[in-house]
C-alpha cells in the first residue's frame, strides 16, 4: 500500500484523540448492540464493558509505576523498525494488571457461571504462559523467554483442557460447524476437537503478533470482543456475552495507559490471554465462522509472517541469504517501514477490525 495515500498532510491524529474515538465508538456499539437487543441495562454488555473500563484504568494508575520499579522494561528487538528503540525500558507485563480485572469481573458479573469459569480459567492459563515468557526475558534482558517448544506445549496442554471440559459439559451440536451458504451444520466428529486445539493455539499466537504497536492490540480485540459478545448473547450465552464486555472494558482501560505514546506494554502476558479468550468464547458459542471474520486482521498478521519467512527460504542463493516479501513482518511493521506512522496503522486497524466486526455480527444472524 502507498504511504503517500495516507500521509501526515491527509490523515493525522494523536493517541489520545483515537483513544477518544475508540471509547466513543465502543461504547456507543455496545449500547446500540443491547438497545436492538431489547435487553434492560441490567442484562446489558454495556454496564460491565463500562465498569471494567472505569476499575482498569484506576488499577494501572497504580500498577504501572510498581511495574517501573520493579524495573519490568521492555527489550526492543534489534532488527525491529529503529523507531522502536526509544521505547526500551517501558514497563511491560501490563496484561499482569488488566487480564486479571476483566476475568474476576466476569466470573462474579456472570454469578459464577460454569462457562464464564471455564473462559476465565483457559485466559488465565495463557496469561500465565505469556507471564512466564516476559519474565525470562525481563530477567535475561534479551528478546529470548522460554523455548518456542516449551510455549507451544503449554499452549496445546491448556487447550486440551478446555476441550475435555467441553466434551464433558457441552451439547454435542458445538462439534459441527454452522455456515451461512449452508442449510445444515456439517459435524466433523472427533475431527473438531483437533480443529478446536488448533483455533486455540493459532489465535493466541495470531493476537501475539499483532501487539507491536502503541494501542494496537489492545484496541483491536477490545472491539472484536464486543462483536463476540453479541454473538454469545444470540447464542443463548449471556454469561459469555458479560465475559466479552468485561474483557472488552479491560482492554479500553489498558489503553489509557498504552495508547500513544505507550506507559505501559500489555506483553505475551495480555496478548496471548487475549487470543486465548476469543478462541475460548468461540467455541464455546459453536461461532467458529464469525471468529473467523472477526479475526480476519489478526489472520492476516499471522499470513504475513508466513509468507515472508516462506518467500525468504524459497529465495535464498548461494550464500544463504534470501530475498523479503514484505520490507519486514508482521505487517504493521511493514507499514511502518513504508512510512505510515504508529497512529495511522492503529486507526486503520481499529476501522478494518470494526467493519469486519459488523460484517460477523449480521452473518451469524
Amino acid at each position: 500500500m502507498d504511504a503517500k495515500l495516507f500521509s501526515s498532510q491527509t490523515f493525522s491524529v494523536t493517541g489520545t484523540r483515537l483513544f477518544s474515538f475508540l471509547a466513543f465508538g465502543t461504547t456507543a456499539a455496545a449500547v446500540v448492540m443491547d438497545g436492538i437487543s431489547g435487553r434492560n441495562i441490567f442484562q446489558s454488555m454495556t454496564l460491565p464493558f463500562l465498569a471494567c473500563t472505569a476499575l482498569t484504568a484506576a488499577v494501572g494508575f497504580w500498577a504501572v509505576p510498581l511495574l517501573r520499579n520493579l524495573k519490568a522494561g521492555q527489550v526492543i528487538r534489534e532488527d525491529g523498525p529503529q523507531s522502536h528503540l526509544k521505547k526500551a525500558g517501558t514497563p511491560t507485563m501490563g496484561g499482569a494488571f488488566f487480564v486479571p480485572v476483566g476475568v474476576l469481573m466476569a466470573v462474579l458479573w456472570s454469578g459464577f457461571h460454569a462457562q464464564a469459569i471455564a473462559v476465565a480459567l483457559l485466559t488465565s492459563f495463557y496469561g500465565l504462559i505469556g507471564f512466564l515468557d516476559d519474565w525470562q526475558i525481563i530477567r535475561k534482558k534479551s528478546n529470548k523467554g522460554i523455548s518456542p517448544r516449551m510455549k507451544m506445549g503449554l499452549q496445546i496442554t491448556g487447550a486440551a483442557g478446555f476441550c475435555l471440559w467441553m466434551m464433558l459439559t457441552q451439547p454435542v451440536s458445538l462439534t459441527a460447524i454452522s455456515l451461512p451458504w449452508l442449510a445444515a451444520p456439517i459435524s466433523l466428529g472427533v475431527l473438531f476437537w483437533l480443529l478446536a486445539g488448533f483455533v486455540l493455539v493459532a489465535e493466541s499466537n495470531a493476537t501475539n503478533l499483532t501487539d507491536g504497536v502503541d494501542g494496537l492490540a489492545g484496541g483491536t480485540v477490545a472491539i472484536a470482543l464486543l462483536g463476540l459478545g453479541q454473538i454469545a448473547a444470540s447464542s443463548g450465552s449471556p454469561a459469555l456475552m458479560i465475559f466479552c464486555g468485561c474483557m472488552a472494558g479491560a482492554c479500553l482501560g489498558f489503553l489509557v495507559h498504552n495508547r500513544n505514546p505507550a506507559r505501559v506494554f500489555m506483553g505475551d502476558t495480555g496478548s496471548l490471554a487475549l487470543g486465548g479468550a476469543l478462541a475460548a468464547v468461540g467455541l464455546a458459542t459453536g461461532s467458529l465462522f464469525s471468529l473467523l471474520i472477526l479475526s480476519g486482521l489478526f489472520f492476516w498478521e499471522t499470513v504475513s509472517v508466513i509468507i515472508q519467512v516462506s518467500y525468504y527460504k524459497a529465495t535464498k542463493d548461494g550464500n544463504g541469504v534470501g530475498k523479503r516479501f514484505f520490507k519486514m513482518s508482521p505487517f504493521h511493521n511493514h507499514l511502518e517501514l513504508s512510512g505510515w506512522t504508529e497512529t495511522q496503522i492503529v486507526s486503520w486497524f481499529y476501522l478494518v477490525t470494526a467493519v469486519l466486526g459488523v460484517v460477523a455480527v449480521l452473518a451469524h444472524h
